[in-house]
């Protein structure tokens, strides 16, 4: 599957950026913005998410093949590749698969392990949402309101509510698939090694990477390093843009 990208700048190395689960291109476009003087930025619509098409099929394994071929479809080589949470995943598991297209991984808040199911309020708060029955945005908050009590949390689920022609809502992202195949967003990736060099970055107060996990992170990324954003959850980007884009400018820089 080729995916949907955004593109920003036009000149210097290749930076592809893949969002989270919910998430989609136009979330890192600020920051995209801030880099493109110096790089030429992809941000990609993961498959079922966004303006990528939609599947019945839903994995690690197709996730990153996506990748792979829409990067080899662009003609893009010794990429930097970014990825936040499920996307960081995803971009683990090209760089176990494809190594030779990459210069650099850039992980973040996001371990090769498996995770438990954690995402049940989200999707339950979501089902109870029919787009198609909703006249505002603000009458599509007040459903997910009694699911989903954070108000960041709604706000970035609503940037998914679209309008079709006639007017009506739809979610951008395949939410009956992803429901059916959650299980395996907690999935591990394959216990293949990659010498990629990787930026392990995680947010001071998530939970997502631990000390104990450096061990099997360096078995399977044996050119990894760690950096933690200090005062940070697992939303890097959103919280502290400015710390995130001198992250990336630092270590793109010295693996050029």
């Amino acid at each position: 599957m080729i995916l949907f990208s955004r593109t920003y700048g036009e000149n210097g190395p290749v930076l592809v950026i893949l969002h989270g689960l919910f998430g989609q291109s136009d979330n890192w476009a600020g920051i995209a913005r801030k880099l493109s003087d110096t790089y030429r930025i992809y941000t990609l619509d993961l498959r079922n998410h966004g303006e990528s098409d939609h599947s019945d099929e839903f994995s690690y394994d197709l996730m990153a093949e996506d990748v792979i071929e829409t990067l080899e479809a662009a003609f893009l080589e010794d990429v930097h590749l970014l990825g936040h949470s499920m996307g960081g995943k995803v971009a683990m598991v090209v760089a176990q698969r494809k190594p030779e297209l990459l210069s650099s991984l850039l992980v973040a808040d996001i371990a090769p392990k498996y995770y438990k199911p954690h995402h049940q309020e989200i999707l339950a708060g979501l089902n109870a949402l029919n787009p198609a029955e909703i006249a505002s945005r603000n009458e599509a908050e007040e459903v997910l309101k009694k699911q989903i009590p954070d108000f960041g949390t709604r706000q970035f689920l609503l940037k998914n509510l679209g309008r079709k022609e006639d007017n009506s809502f739809e979610w951008k992202f395949n939410l009956k698939t992803i429901t059916e195949k959650i299980a395996g967003i907690g999935k591990a990736t394959d216990s293949v090694e990659s010498d990629v060099p990787t930026l392990f970055y995680k947010g001071e107060k998530s939970n997502y990477i631990k000390e104990e996990d450096y061990e099997n992170i360096i078995s399977l990324f044996p050119n990894a390093e760690f950096k933690t954003m200090d005062g940070a959850g697992h939303w890097l980007h959103a919280e502290n843009p400015s710390e995130m884009v001198k992250t990336i400018r630092e270590w793109i820089s010295k693996n050029e």
